[in-house]
């Protein structure tokens, strides 16, 4: 008996050592591919750390999402930083408050143009990655930054913008969002509609994250080129307007365009969405009170309560890596591996994923895909190429 019980223990063994060497085996092969990809992050809220809490990116930092050596560390070759005026800045200027984040974009590269380099192109992009550089593009987050006047999408243009989505989580008078009761039957405008066509022949993609249902087709129908959702995530697996329905993902891919899941955890969970709303009810008077504290600095007082609910939202349960990986499955699935790549949205949300709390982490999702049963080549497809296809069609250069 004792004899036997060796055996079943020594079995037992061989097996907890096998199963340990054949997942370092799969760590590795991750990394591997991971660090072979050009990897694509097509949506972070960094600029506004630098602007408003003075965050110095070139440093690694003990909180936010991104900096220089964490973009290292978790192989990403190609970061495109947000200009995002939001609306506390109405009275002082939707465009003015962008003019300030692309200076401090500018400046952000040119301090640290040992390790950045600013892209227009993908043949930018390609060279940057040669020569060991992380590539940074722009995109512009809600069409409130151009005032209702289209030759400043030639000033973006001009400064380096690569995409602009046309709402934010509010509606304006020519496109309705997704973020209000409100905007749910609000498309575009004729005005809107001039807003695709000057973005199409100034090479400026056309994003639909954060657009109303009726406002992505309208989108859809009046662009010439491929749409991108720089950051969105799947409504068949979690019922956020903000995210594509299956339908969306369908017309999207049939264009040719390329959805970045988003990985916010109440994009990706109904279940932490509404734990995450009953919390942030609770904490409303502490909430209040950060709002007060800052109102002098409204903008720094958005950041820190970013931050206090990131830190209290811990006590929920936790978003996994594996339910990221799931939209993207499902993504892949409905749309095609083609149309499909990442939009993080880091340092732009109050909660974090399990596993994935910032950018040196990103290995991980590899490993997650490669343990789904993805190829190597859809892999790398989701991690950049197809981002940097459609960004060549429509910059065309």
């Amino acid at each position: 008996m004792i004899r036997l019980r060796i055996a079943h223990a020594a079995i037992l063994l061989f097996f907890l050592l096998r199963a340990a060497v054949f997942a370092q085996v799969i760590d590795e092969r991750a990394l591997r591919i991971h660090r072979e990809a050009i990897v694509v992050d097509a949506h972070a809220d960094s600029l506004t750390r630098i602007i408003d809490a003075g965050d110095d990116l070139g440093a690694r930092t003990d909180h936010g999402d991104i900096d220089i050596p964490r973009l290292r560390e978790g192989g990403v070759d190609c970061q495109f930083f947000s200009i995002f005026a939001a609306p506390i800045f109405r009275t002082y200027g939707f465009f003015k408050r962008s003019i300030d984040l692309l200076d401090v974009y500018h400046n952000f590269v040119e301090r640290y143009s040992q390790a950045l380099a600013p892209a227009r192109t993908i043949a930018d992009v390609r060279l940057a990655v040669a020569q060991g550089k992380i590539a940074t593009m722009l995109g512009v987050e809600g069409g409130q930054s151009i005032d209702n006047d289209l030759h400043i999408l030639s000033i973006f243009s001009r400064l380096g913008v690569r995409y602009m989505s046309l709402t934010w989580s509010f509606s304006m008078d020519w496109a309705g969002s997704s973020g209000e009761a409100a905007g749910e039957n609000l498309g575009l405008t004729a005005f809107g509609k001039n807003v695709v066509h000057e973005m199409n022949r100034l090479g400026i993609a056309v994003d639909v994250s954060h657009l109303s249902d009726k406002a992505f087709y309208d989108a859809l129908e009046a662009s010439s080129k491929p749409i991108i959702a720089s950051h969105s995530s799947c409504r068949a697996l979690a019922a956020h307007p903000r995210n594509l329905s299956d339908d969306m993902l369908r017309a999207l891919a049939a264009r040719g365009g390329v959805v970045g899941i988003n990985y916010y955890p109440c994009f990706l969970d109904d279940r932490f969405r509404k734990d995450f709303n009953a919390l942030e009810e609770h904490l409303a008077p502490r909430i209040k009170q950060i709002r007060d504290s800052y109102r002098s600095r409204p903008a720094l007082g958005w950041a820190e309560q970013e931050i206090f609910l990131r830190q209290e939202s811990k006590v929920l349960h936790r978003v996994s890596i594996g339910r990221l990986a799931d939209h993207i499955e499902h993504a892949v699935k409905v749309a095609g591996v083609d149309h499909v790549g990442l939009g993080s949205d880091f340092d732009g949300t109050d909660a974090q994923i399990q596993g994935l709390e910032d950018c040196s982490k990103l290995p991980a999702l590899t490993a997650e895909l490669l343990h789904r049963g993805f190829s190597e080549s859809d892999v790398k497809k989701i991690l950049g190429e197809n981002f940097l296809r459609v960004f060549q069609e429509i910059i065309g250069k």
